[in-house]
This record gives C-alpha cells, sequence and structure tokens, in this order.
C-alpha cells in the first residue's frame, strides 16, 4: 500500500504567503496542511493564498483544515483564500457552502 503524498511550498512576500500544495489531501495529509497554514499565521502573515493547481483530490478533512484556518485567521486579522481548485475540489466547496468562505 502507497501513502498518499503532499508537497507543500511556501514562498512569502512580506506579510503575504503563497501556499502552494501538489498531491492528494485526506487524512493523511490533512494535517500537513494544517501545520503549514498555522506556521503561516504564527510568523505574522496576514493574507494567505492556496494554490490548489496541482492537487487533485481534496476531501471533508481537508476542508475542515480550510476552514479551521480561515476561522483562525479571521480571529488575527489575517485572511485565507483557495485558488484554483479542481472540478472535485470547486463542487465539494459548492455543496458545502465553503465556497462563500474560502473562495
Amino acid at each position: 500500500m502507497t501513502l498518499p503524498q503532499l508537497n507543500i511550498y511556501r514562498h512569502d512576500r512580506g506579510t503575504r504567503a503563497l501556499i502552494t500544495l501538489a498531491g492528494e489531501i485526506d487524512p493523511v495529509t490533512a494535517p500537513q496542511v494544517r501545520t503549514a497554514l498555522e506556521r503561516c499565521l504564527y510568523d505574522g502573515i496576514t493574507t494567505i493564498d492556496v494554490d490548489l493547481t496541482t492537487v487533485g483530490l481534496c476531501d471533508t478533512s481537508g476542508l475542515r483544515v480550510f476552514l479551521d484556518a480561515a476561522r483562525h485567521a479571521a480571529e488575527t486579522h489575517a485572511s485565507l483564500r483557495l485558488h484554483y481548485p479542481s472540478p472535485q475540489t470547486a463542487r465539494l466547496l459548492v455543496d458545502t457552502g465553503s465556497d462563500r468562505v474560502l473562495l
């Protein structure tokens, strides 16, 4: 059995961070995403842009991470936005009403 793999890249520009994710976001990899997003807020980043161009799958565990991070960001006067979700991820966001918060 092969474990799902997720690569996380972070590029900062002042108080803005671009997080590029590549792979799958599921119960195994979602904690890695949570850690990366929390680290941004801990480091004083106020705008977090998450590029999902190369994410093939994002399930509800990934959605929970994004919603929690967006809520935490708002509490610290920061923002988090998802960009370029796959059709599957976009459908998940729309079906749950999360698109209004995350896109």
